[in-house]
């Protein structure tokens, strides 16, 4: 088994999860407003080495959380991914966090109807969010995009399988869930320790390792930046 650090900034929580394959060793995880990303961040990795009586020369790998998500929570992330990697020389792991989403979810133990399609789905304000569409063995059947929650979204197909919602963006949505025929929403799902732990192992045993250099985050949407006006003389 390989010894992986893995963590996830692109939300409103700060999750750090040492694992030995897929088994949780140690983990700090926290979800605050004030998005204390840079403040909790390299405390929890320390927690959670120290705990387990780890150091950082035993790490195989770090996986990191690429997004969807938070412009600042991401770059605080994947800073901290990459300069662990480029000191320890070690693979760094890129992980959609809709994808941590789906193996959190599908971790919980929860009973999944036949055939269900899952979309996980992170908070973009106000009524949009960021999501994909797959099945529950993770496969995509639909990439990861930007997506509003109005009446002009059709929803799932009425008479197809079932569809899950999960994550915080599905859960700020919840009185509009009653209104959408086969969907199930599933509340309080977040990326956490297991998901994080279960798919960086996924993907460290099919050697889906990033390029350090040229990794980036995915952050769903270009950013909504405005030039500031000319003053007058």
């Amino acid at each position: 088994m390989a010894l992986l650090l893995a963590l996830d900034t692109a939300t409103r929580r700060c999750s750090v999860v040492l694992a030995d394959g897929p088994r949780v060793l140690a983990y700090r995880e926290e979800e605050s407003e004030r998005l204390t990303h840079a403040e909790r961040l390299n405390v929890f990795i320390d927690e959670v080495l120290r705990e387990s009586g780890a150091v950082f020369s035993e790490l195989d790998a770090v996986a990191v959380g690429i997004g969807p998500g938070s412009y600042t929570g991401l770059r605080i992330g994947l800073s901290a991914a990459k300069g662990l990697c480029y000191a320890l020389r070690i693979p760094i792991i890129g992980m959609g966090t809709l994808d941590v989403l789906v193996r959190e979810l599908t971790t919980k133990g929860i009973d999944l109807p036949q055939g269900a399609r899952l979309m996980p789905m992170i908070d973009a304000r106000r009524m949009e969010v960021f999501t994909l569409l797959a099945d529950a063995s993770g496969t995509h059947a639909e990439e990861a995009h930007p997506l509003v929650l109005d009446g002009a979204w059709p929803g799932p197909s009425p008479t197809g399988p079932p569809t899950l919602v999960f994550g915080d963006g599905a859960d700020k949505a919840a009185t509009y869930w009653e209104g959408i025929a086969n969907v199930i929403h599933v509340p309080g799902i977040r990326p956490a320790h297991r998901g994080l732990a279960v798919l960086a192992d996924a993907l460290y045993e099919r050697k889906a390792f990033s390029d350090l250099a040229y990794l980036v985050p995915d952050y769903g949407k270009p950013a909504n930046v405005t030039q500031p006006g000319k003053k007058r003389i």
